[in-house]
């Protein structure tokens, strides 16, 4: 099993992409990762393109949990899994991309799933999410080991589909001038504003009113976790923290986190491999 994480272009190795060592595994199995796959949820969203594809072609309005479960057990199985284990997950991913097309109502423009510049948007919105929100959230790295993750995690886009002609950013720097180069396609379509209202409050049946005011201030906080300039683009009226003040809650939630039990924050992916490899 490696130590780090394979290199972009490389196929799943039979023990996995990563081991205990990898800067990946630090990351993912850290409790920031549920405010940063909200970060990215709500990033991802602006990309019209990207957007049409879930609103047309998802569940997430009838099961919002049902998705981000499948999320979060994509993620935990190319993180933690088994070379096969990983392989079916994203193969799974792949055949799904390629019956996901259309055409977007807002720009008019067609759009399909396996496309390369949106594979690439959703997967640097989600790694940069997931290492942002970390390292502000107390996570402590290197900017050595962040770079190091951003390199691990390319090959991970290498192999959901983006080509070797296409660069996947693999250092904080790259992944900025990438951002800055995709950000005059962003745009606050309808169905970006749905899946806004979606984040905040889904549909939680008998729970609601227990946890719809803790849901909504997790959604609140990953609000305030994205950058300035995609605040603006959504515009949403109260959720004016400053960045020091969304840094500072979103320690104290990683502290709190910090404090339960393992077993109550780790998913099954992560279990596993600690006890496939006695860590």
């Amino acid at each position: 099993m490696p130590n780090g994480g394979p290199g972009p272009g490389t196929t799943v190795p039979a023990d996995g992409l990563f081991g205990p060592d990898s800067i990946s595994w630090r990351v993912h199995a850290d409790p920031s990762t549920v405010l940063g796959g909200l970060r990215a949820l709500l990033l991802q969203a602006l990309h019209p393109l990207a957007m049409a594809g879930v609103a047309q072609h998802s569940a997430f309005r009838e099961d919002p949990w049902g998705r981000l479960h499948r999320t979060a057990s994509f993620i935990g199985a190319v993180t933690y899994g088994t070379g096969p284990e990983a392989q079916e997950a994203i193969d799974r991913v792949r055949r799904v991309h390629v019956r996901v097309r259309g055409t977007d109502p807002v720009t008019g423009l067609p759009y399909r799933a396996d496309d390369p510049e949106l594979l690439l948007w959703v997967h640097c919105s989600e790694v940069g999410s997931f290492l942002g929100t970390a390292r502000r959230a107390g996570l402590a790295l290197t900017d050595a080991e962040a770079d190091t993750y951003l390199r691990e995690q390319a090959a991970v886009a290498r192999l959901v589909g983006v080509p070797a002609t296409v660069p996947v950013p693999a250092t904080r720097a790259e992944l900025d001038r990438y951002t800055a180069r995709v950000r005059p396609r962003l745009l606050v379509t309808p169905a970006a504003r749905e899946a806004v209202r979606f984040a905040f409050l889904p549909p939680l049946h008998g729970l609601a009113l227990t946890v719809t005011p803790a849901w909504a201030g997790l959604a609140g906080l990953a609000f305030a976790l994205l950058p300035g300039w995609a605040r603006r683009m959504y515009g949403l009226p109260g959720w004016s923290l400053t960045d020091r003040a969304a840094t500072l809650e979103a320690r104290a939630l990683r502290t709190a986190a910090l404090r339960l039990p393992r077993s109550w924050r780790e998913g099954p992916h992560l279990v596993a491999a600690r006890e496939r490899h006695g860590v």
